[in-house]
């Protein structure tokens, strides 16, 4: 096969022909293509773009909203104040006072009770069973009093007739002797009559014979008097044995109802009762577990069953400065916020002023007595304690006046042209506000005119800020 036929003669190809030239494509297309795209991720991205802009341009400032304070904060500006709790002055922790374990409790965490109410009982059937041993042992001692009482008048009874025996035999030798004082008369009268012959011997036996039978009767008298003097010496001795029996008797008696008390007293103990008109607050042992009023740290019995408190006695107990001292006096009026309600202020009075201070926080404490209580009082609630030392404070005629007050912090507040004000932002805009100012408290400074409620103003501006400049702002409260 012969290649050489096949080999191309470059020198005699005739070059390609030319394309005709209105059939050329078109580049446009493409660039207005691609604009439209960059156009449409300009449209869709511009807020974007326009942020990374003023990210790098626009100052960074935070704000605050200008709102209307509470009645605690706007009176802290225009007094002075102090911290403090809501206090009782009347609380109890009850406790029995024997130990004994807890079988029954009546009450529950907020519960009110009036005073004599049975909280609890304790395990009491070893003192019911003494009690009534204490009573059977006085019923004993009273049967022995009745009886010996019963004796005493048997004898003192015994004791009479037998005076009246004596009285009777007494009465019988008078009446012998004057029998035989007659006989002795009418035997020596027979006697001389026989002597003078007048009577005969015969009478003069007759007078002698009289005279020994009276003398007989007399003797016997004396006897049965001596005997029944006796007999009432006994009887006397006897009433005398009776009346001590009696007065011992007597004695047992009230031995027994003292013990009987005893018994009766120790019961009692097992049940605890509320001593005044209160409010359970807290529960510190339940049905089962030991109370013991002398329980030791780290032991097994509680030390109390209930604690209650008489709301009627709630008072504020606030920690004033020693610097703050000279701005409070006994009696001056007060405004007491608490921390839960800010917005409401209850008036209030100092009423004690304790005499030593506290010198590892260098306060004295103080006592406020409420002139206004509701249901939102609860003890150990904290509060804000404003003392105005103004009259008419503490009835509340301040509160009107202070709620107007807008407060602002006192970094916010900038000096211009001699004007006191603040930036105000609209949008995202700054416009200087000059504001009429009101008293200072601590980084706190009162706005009386300038501002209105809700607007936000710029905290901290930077010093080259100006009136109309656009910022950026961080988002705060």
């Amino acid at each position: 096969m012969d290649l050489k036929r096949l080999k191309i003669d470059r020198r005699t190809t005739p070059p390609p022909a030319p394309r005709p030239r209105g059939r050329a494509r078109s580049a446009w297309p493409l660039r207005l293509a691609v604009a439209a795209v960059i156009a449409g991720l300009i449209w869709v991205f511009h807020a974007q773009l326009l942020d990374l802009v003023d990210r790098f341009r626009l100052p960074l400032v935070e704000t605050v909203l200008v709102q209307k304070p509470s009645q605690a904060a706007a009176g802290a500006v225009r007094g002075k104040a102090a911290n403090g709790y809501v206090v009782a002055r009347v609380r109890a922790a009850l406790s029995a006072d024997t130990p004994g374990r807890i079988v029954e409790l009546n009450v529950t965490e907020g519960q009110v009770v009036e005073q004599g109410f049975v909280v609890a009982r304790l395990y009491a059937e070893e003192y019911e069973a003494a009690l009534k041993r204490a009573e059977a042992d006085l019923q004993v001692a009273e049967a022995f009093l009745v009886r010996g009482q019963a004796e005493a008048r048997v004898a003192r009874a015994d004791l009479e007739r037998l005076r009246s025996a004596q009285a009777g035999a007494l009465a019988d030798l008078e009446e012998s002797q004057a029998q035989e004082l007659l006989a002795r008369l009418d035997h020596q009268r027979q006697q001389q009559l026989v002597e003078d012959g007048i009577e005969s011997q015969q009478s003069l036996d007759r007078a002698q014979a009289e005279l020994e039978s009276s003398t007989a009767r007399r003797v016997s008298a004396e006897a049965r008097r001596q005997a029944a003097a006796s007999a009432c010496l006994q009887a006397e001795a006897r009433v005398e044995v009776a009346d001590a029996a009696v007065v011992e008797a007597a004695a047992r008696v009230e031995v027994q109802r003292a013990l009987c008390g005893q018994a009766r007293a120790t019961l009692d103990k097992t049940v605890i009762r509320a001593p005044f008109d209160g409010v359970v607050v807290l529960k510190d042992a339940e049905v089962g577990e030991v109370v013991s009023p002398n329980s030791q740290a780290g032991g097994s019995a509680r030390g109390s069953v209930v604690t209650m408190v008489d709301f009627s006695s709630l008072e504020v107990q606030a920690e004033v400065p020693e610097t703050s001292l000279g701005a409070v006096r006994v009696g001056d009026p007060a405004l007491i916020f608490l921390d839960a309600f800010p917005e409401q202020a209850y008036p209030a009075v100092v009423d004690r002023i304790w005499p030593t201070a506290d010198r590892q926080t260098a306060t004295i404490e103080v006592r406020l007595r409420f002139l206004e209580r509701d249901d939102r009082l609860r003890p150990e609630m904290g509060v804000r304690a404003v003392f105005t030392g103004e009259a008419g404070a503490a009835t509340g005629e301040g509160a009107p006046e202070s709620a107007t007050v807008l407060l602002v912090p006192a970094g916010a507040l900038v000096r211009e042209n001699g004007k006191d004000g603040v930036f105000v932002v609209e949008r995202d805009t700054v416009r200087f506000r000059v504001v009429a100012l009101g008293p200072r408290q601590s980084d706190r400074v009162g706005v009386l005119a300038g501002l209105e409620e809700n607007e936000r103003i710029v905290l901290s501006p930077p010093a080259s800020l100006a009136d109309g400049d656009r910022v950026r702002i961080r988002r705060g409260p």
